[in-house]
This record gives structure tokens, sequence and C-alpha cells, in this order.
């Protein structure tokens, strides 16, 4: 393990925190540190937070920060993306077009409307990023943070031999959650947690080897403090058996169930975890800070590094980095595509599932078909994925209103005619960050058969 290289690095407290992971392994502390982003204030902030990372585990770690992606890729052994493609003011669209016709969205970097044209407007630059390892460092792996995940690990893994995974944090986190809610030490704790990102669930969950679910209900029924820390999710438990791994705001957008009325958008309102009812809670975060950033993060780069300031946090990236590098094998849940791993989501659909890495590379874990209650709005999202990839890898954008039709919560609030005015809204708004589309609209006489044969 020689380099490893930063796509997005001027994603701040990404970066820091996954420098500051990698370092706490010492055979991980004589690589090339390559930072790149496109932004070069943001860029220089990063560099100077590892470059204090690297001082202060007394690293031999170089590092070295640009803003080409070429210098960046050539000769890396792991590449990490974190980018985000188009300004609040290019995404804010992903929300308030929607919103004005009635789909209220909570995040909406995942799927339904803002999920699927935020995927159409990263692709073309993640192609980019994989066609320039090709190029540049055909053997790296490439670790994935960018969302939405299982769209773009789904359409770049059928595009490229460049081996991929997607990597998130919604499954260890809510593990850790469970575990403090029944009183478990984490460390006593075991799960198989399976589906598609952010809409995954946990298939067992003991405690000492011993079945800890009737504990968990027990729990989220009667301490009103647990139930209404996640509140969509604990609902979703205690009727369909199952923890799904992603937050209630979130989850919320994934379903039918809670955000298509303002009567249950206010009942979910009332958890204390990520503000779920909220619309649009991400986008208000980043217009909050647009004027205050830099301040923040010169306040952090002043301030002396702590000995709490290099552990190791729960993030995979730098266990799977080790374990690649000779370092001892490690075991997650990561996004790959499904090769009979859940037999009932479909074939080649990107999947999260328990995978083991070492020395030899990926050896994601079969774990069966999911259960009854859960599999079957974990297929619709996943088979609504699959049909946004093959409507953009195809510029068709009538692909897009159809996958855009079946999203559970779009469909929950709008008709048929109202989802194709406003999918035409957004293909209007995002025409320049849509390269692969020569037609940015859905007209009736359009629609057909044809599309499909």
């Amino acid at each position: 393990m020689e380099k490893i290289a930063f796509i997005g690095a001027g994603s701040f407290e990404f970066t820091r925190g996954l420098v500051r992971d990698l370092l706490t392994y010492p055979r991980l502390r004589r690589v090339t540190l390559s930072l790149m982003d496109i932004d070069p204030e943001r860029l220089e902030f990063s560099r100077r937070a590892v470059v204090h990372l690297v001082e202060a585990f007394g690293a031999d770690a170089r590092v070295e920060a640009t803003l080409h992606r070429q210098q960046a890729l050539e000769g890396a052994d792991v590449v990490l993306t974190t980018i985000l493609v188009g300004s609040t003011q290019v995404w804010r669209h992903d929300i308030e077009i929607p919103k004005k016709y009635g789909v209220d969205i909570n995040v909406g970097d995942t799927r339904g409307p803002a999920g699927i044209f935020r995927f159409l407007r990263t692709l073309p630059v993640m192609l980019d990023i994989v066609q320039d390892m090709g190029r540049l460092c055909p053997r790296a792996v490439l670790l994935n943070y960018t969302n939405p995940m299982a769209l773009l690990v789904g359409a770049l893994s059928r595009l490229t031999s460049i081996r991929i995974v997607g990597l998130c944090h919604s499954v260890q986190r809510t593990a850790r959650m469970l575990a403090r809610w029944i009183g478990a030490p984490l460390e006593e704790i075991d799960y198989t947690a399976a589906g598609i990102n952010h809409l995954a669930w946990f298939l067992t969950f003991r405690w000492k080897g011993r079945d800890a679910y009737p504990l968990l209900r027990r729990v989220v029924l009667e301490n009103p403090e647990v139930y209404r820390e996640e509140i969509a999710r604990n609902e979703t438990f205690l009727h369909l058996g199952y923890y799904p791994t992603e937050s209630s705001g979130h989850h919320s957008e994934y379903t039918w169930w809670y955000r298509k009325r303002s009567d249950l958008i206010e009942k979910i309102a009332q958890g204390t975890g990520w503000n779920p009812g909220e619309y649009a809670y991400i986008l208000k975060r980043y217009r909050e800070r647009e004027h205050t950033w830099k301040d923040e993060i010169r306040a952090q780069l002043e301030r002396p590094l702590t000995p709490e300031d290099l552990q190791r946090s729960e993030e995979y990236a730098a266990p799977i980095i080790h374990a690649l590098a000779g370092g001892e094998p490690f075991r997650f849940h990561g996004n790959v595509p499904n090769t009979d791993l859940i037999p009932n989501l479909p074939h080649g659909a990107c999947v999260e599932v328990p995978i083991l890495v070492d020395a030899h590379g990926f050896h994601p874990l079969r774990v069966g078909p999911l259960p009854p209650p859960v599999a079957m709005l974990t297929r619709l999202n996943s088979e609504i994925e699959e049909l946004a990839i093959q409507g953009a890898l195809e510029g068709n954008p009538v692909k897009i209103f159809h996958a855009i039709a079946h999203d559970p919560l779009t469909a929950a609030v709008l008709s048929l005619e109202e989802i194709r005015n406003m999918v035409n809204e957004l293909f209007a708004v995002h025409r320049p960050y849509l390269p692969q589309f020569t037609k940015h609209r859905v007209d009736l006489e359009d629609i057909g058969p044809h599309h499909y044969r």
C-alpha cells in the first residue's frame, strides 16, 4: 500500500476523519495521501488538517494536494470518493420542485425524485473518475462514499472493471444505537444486516448469542424516550418485525406510510433524532452554514489535537484498507452487485450485505432471500433504482419518469400526470448537468412499449 487518493477531499470532516482512522494503523503511516478537490480553499483547509494529523501521529506519510484529478489518481492503490456535484443552488431544486407538487422530502440524497436527479447529475463525473482510474491505476480499489450509493455503484459496476465497494455508516451506527437501547455493550452484540443502502434490515440481532429482538421490542414499546428517538423506524419495526438501518428522516422518504399527510409528518416530527418530520432538513443545514463554515474550520484547525481526536472512528474505510494491505481480515457491511447474494432482489442490482475483506480482496457473503414483510418494499425500491440506471445509461427520460412514478412516497401523493409534470420541470432546471440526455422532457406521445424492447 503506497498511495491513497481522496477525490472530493474538500469534504473537510470526512477527509480529516478518514485520514485519522488510517493513521491509527502503523502499517499505513508511510503512504502517500493525495488530496484532490476542485475548490482550492476547501482543499487547503483539508491539507492543513491532514498535515496536523500526520505530525500528531509521528507518521512518515507524505501529503500532497492537487486540483488535478489525474495527478491524484496516478499510481493509487485505493481511491476514496466523497464528491458533491452542484452547489446548494443546484441541488435545492431536487427538493423544492417536488415540494411544490406536494412531495415532502427530508433529506433527498438516496432515491425518489430528489435522489434520482442527484444520481443523474453525479454519474457523468463518477464515470470520468473510473475511466481515469482505468488508465492511471487500473488495479486500484474504489471505496465510494458518494450518494446516492446504490444507484452509483449499480451503474458503475456495469461500466468498468474497477473494483468498487460502496461504504456507508448506517448499519454500524444503528447497531450501536440498538445496543444502547437494550443496555448491552456493543462488543457483546452480533448481527447480520442486508438489503439495499439506506433500506437494509437487521435480519438477526443477538446479545451474547441469544436473539435480542424480543427485548428490543419491549424497550421500544415501554420506553417513551426510546420510541420518540426514532418514531418512523420504530413504527416500521413494530409492524414489520425487522429493524431498518437508516435514520427516521431518511427512512420516512422510502415508504408510503409517513410523509403523505401533514398529520403523519407532525407525528414523526415529535422524534428527537435527525428532525425526521422537517422538510428539507439537510438542505437547511447546508444553507445555515454557508456563511459560517470557514470560521468553524479555522477554529478547528487552531485548536490543539487531543488524545480523543486521534481515536479511530466506526467508519469502515481504514480497516478495509489495512486488510487489503496485509493486516488482519475485516468483516463489514458494504454495497456490491447482487450475484445471488440476495436472490429475491434483482440480479446485478447494488445490494448491501456482509463482506469479508483480506489481502486477496473482497468476499461478499450470501445472506439468502429477505423475509416477506420487508422484501416487497426493498424489492420495489431496488427495481426502481434499476430502471433509473437504465434510463441514465440510455439517456432515456421516459424510464426516469417511470422510475419516479413508482417511488412509494411520490405515488402516495401525486397522480401520473402530476408526476410527469414534476419530472419535466426537474429535467428543465437540470438540463446543463445532464449531457447524457438529448431529450429533456417526457411527452405522452413518446411513451410506449418501444422503450422496453
